[in-house]
């Protein structure tokens, strides 16, 4: 079988991964024969991000293609392949892969019915949509779901990228997934709740004080987990958790809830983790569920 390089690329969905993929396959030695864009934004995204492609309709991409790329919404996966399968743009040898993390094999199961070859390879970043979304691409993660026949050519093939391969079972995948979802996007929230409250406190470039801080604790949550716990929560300060939301209420009392929330969460996995006196940790935990249920009794 020749290697996957040889193989000619198909990609139908022009969104922010697509498109940062077929970006990569090009540098990598691929060749981009076509990709299928609906709206004028992908279209538009697509001559940016991958000049000189074909914009072509998606069975074109799919009969043109050794390898193709189905980058489309997660439940729309099933139906994109079921229609192609219907329309006889499968056959075997042709390798089809999605790039859902929370997604495996079955919903490529149109495509192998048909003789094709199902890979699901997820690149474990965030595409925030930016022309250098590609460059990031290079020494990630990526999950791999595959038959085990197909073990060797998903894993040349992100070797190809520059990644690598680790690989998750069918079953696991959803759960890989939502771990992801709890350690990058779930991020976002309090980081710009943080940003919100700063300002509000006449910080005039909150993201220059908060960087140093975050990076920080970020790379200690890496390497030691639960350790890394700091603050009020962790040390069952309830006086100085009273004057946060004391004034939390009085200057910003749309980030309440937040500042209840992900203070729940810390206090849990600090009591889990024996971090801290129990006896002191529950008494945290029985102020903030209190006050959290005041909040959500409020009109």
């Amino acid at each position: 079988m020749p290697p996957m390089r040889e193989h000619p690329v198909g990609i139908i969905g022009a969104g922010r991964v697509g498109t940062a993929l077929g970006r990569v396959l090009i540098r990598s030695g691929y060749h981009v024969t076509g990709i299928a864009a609906r709206s004028a934004g992908s279209r538009d995204r697509a001559a940016r991000m991958l000049p000189g492609t074909p914009i072509l309709e998606p069975a074109e991409v799919a009969r043109s293609s050794g390898i193709l790329v189905v980058s489309v919404a997660d439940d729309a996966i099933e139906r994109v392949c079921a229609g192609l399968a219907v329309a006889g743009c499968f056959r075997a040898g042709h390798h089809v892969l999605h790039l859902s993390g929370a997604r495996g094999l079955a919903v490529l199961r149109p495509a192998a019915e048909a003789g094709a070859m199902p890979l699901a390879i997820h690149p474990a970043m965030t595409f925030p949509g930016l022309d250098t979304d590609a460059d990031r691409l290079a020494g990630l993660a990526y999950a791999i779901t595959t038959r085990p026949a197909e073990r060797p050519r998903a894993e040349e093939f992100v070797v190809d990228l520059g990644g690598v391969p680790i690989w998750i079972a069918e079953e696991d995948r959803t759960l890989y997934h939502a771990a992801l979802v709890l350690g990058a996007n779930n991020l976002i929230a309090p980081t710009a709740s943080a940003m919100e409250a700063l300002a509000a406190a006449g910080v005039p470039d909150p993201g220059f004080v908060l960087a140093p801080l975050a990076r920080a604790s970020l790379e200690n949550a890496l390497r030691t987990g639960d350790e890394a716990l700091t603050g009020p929560v962790r040390r069952a300060d309830t006086g100085t958790i009273d004057a946060h939301l004391r004034v939390l209420r009085e200057r910003a009392p749309d980030l309440v809830p937040a500042y209840l929330q992900f203070g729940l969460v810390t206090a849990d996995r600090a009591r889990r983790a024996a971090l801290t006196d129990a006896d002191r940790l529950a008494r945290v935990i029985a102020v903030l569920r209190h006050e959290a249920a005041e909040v959500h009794q409020d009109p």
